[in-house]
């Protein structure tokens, strides 16, 4: 994944230097300001340990298919969060099981608890993203009641959404 955003974002420069040597006005600032926004790519994901060649133009086609062919089949693999919250609930209630008891009732309660409210959640967010999908007029009443969430609330759904 480093390697492939760190190509992809030689990539946007490359183009980007192509498009200001001969190409329209808008078709330099466009690829100027993807160069730009593929800066972030390499911040959150961090360079690689080896920056893969990637000064040329030929080096980066030569690289590039084969990294974003990786990157994607990583991606691919990466659990769903519903079901990853889903196995933790249920190894909790496992747990609460093993410990037995009046503690290992409560825990298994609480767990049980938690489990149906992250299902709740997931009715919520999927139901809303039919709506916004079926209603694309409603988009921006949804995003005008969103502004008043808490920083957390909003990272927490939108890492729900995958």
């Amino acid at each position: 994944m480093k390697a492939n955003a760190w190509v992809h974002h030689r990539t946007a420069q490359l183009a980007a230097q192509a498009a200001d040597a001969g190409g329209s006005g808008q078709a330099a600032a466009l690829t100027a300001l993807s160069a730009e926004q593929t800066r972030a790519f390499v911040a959150d994901y961090g360079l690689p340990k080896e920056l893969p060649a990637a000064d040329t133009a030929q080096e980066v086609l030569a690289a590039g298919g084969a990294l974003a062919g990786a990157a994607l089949a990583d991606a691919q693999r990466r659990p769903d969060p519903w079901e990853t919250a889903d196995a933790i609930f249920e190894l909790g209630i496992g747990v609460a099981g093993v410990v037995g008891g009046v503690y290992g009732v409560r825990l298994a309660r609480l767990m049980q608890q938690a489990r149906e409210k992250s299902a709740a959640l997931r009715e919520v967010v999927e139901g809303n993203e039919l709506f916004k999908r079926s209603n694309p007029d409603a988009a921006g009443a949804f995003k005008e009641a969103q502004a008043g969430q808490s920083p957390e609330t909003r990272r927490l759904v939108a890492e729900l959404k995958g």
